[in-house]
């Protein structure tokens, strides 16, 4: 099966051809602010250099959020756009399902995975995984939350690896409260880790839709809000 990943929901444009498991080719582009610009040449780029056409792609994979609400907009919309014009099969993971893949797919075999988002201000986008079987199984909801209130949540558990963002910027305060701790090097999202995820989402029957998860409000309606 060939597979079509597209990650635009950070600063990095990543796009990836997979042949199953096997990364074909991938390029990252850092420029957050030329999503709408940059997607679809970086997509082209890619598939030339995988000497694959969407023609031959099976699957696309998209990464749904959370992160930039433009950026997942811009992603999501593309897809869409493939899939409807060219009858492409297509599921959408979440950012932080795609961090714990990134943990799975690095040989790093902990107990459980925290998945971390910085949303700032003290706030993590957050979801908490068991590694049964090398592939991460959600053990609770995506959500925002205060960091503190993370912590409370998460002494109830043992040997957890922190990846993402989120555990970079809060990785003191986590260190010194969450028992065992550990942290992954593979912060970045990665669109070869998306593109797996999405494989075997696929592989197993899992309906996820393209719908962005946001998690929380964006910054200009929040401001509308408070005016």
């Amino acid at each position: 099966m060939k597979i079509l990943s597209i990650d635009t929901s950070s600063n990095l444009c990543a796009v990836a051809v997979l042949e199953d498991t096997n990364l074909i080719k991938e390029n990252i582009l850092n420029d957050t602010k030329n999503h709408s610009e940059k997607i679809l040449p970086v997509i082209a780029k890619t598939l030339d250099e995988a000497n694959t056409t969407l023609q031959d792609i099976d699957l696309i994979v998209c990464d749904k959020g959370p992160g930039s609400f433009t950026g997942i907009r811009i992603g999501v919309a593309t897809v869409m756009s493939f899939c409807d014009s060219l009858k492409i099969s297509a599921i959408g993971i979440t950012s932080l399902e795609t961090l714990a893949y990134n943990v799975i797919l690095n040989d790093e075999k902990p107990s459980f995975i925290c998945s971390l988002i910085d949303a700032k201000n003290d706030n993590v986008y957050f979801e908490l995984y068991s590694t049964l079987s090398n592939i991460p199984s959600s053990e609770t909801t995506a959500t925002c939350i205060n960091i503190n209130e993370l912590i409370e949540f998460l002494k109830q558990y043992d040997s957890i690896c922190f990846v993402g963002d989120g555990a970079i910027a809060h990785h003191d305060i986590l260190l010194q409260n969450v028992k065992n701790a550990t942290f992954s090097d593979y912060n970045e999202i990665s669109s070869f880790s998306l593109g797996i995820a999405g494989l075997n989402a696929y592989k197993s029957g899992r309906q996820d839709d393209l719908l962005p998860v946001y998690l929380r409000k964006s910054q200009a309606e929040r401001a509308e809000e408070e005016n």
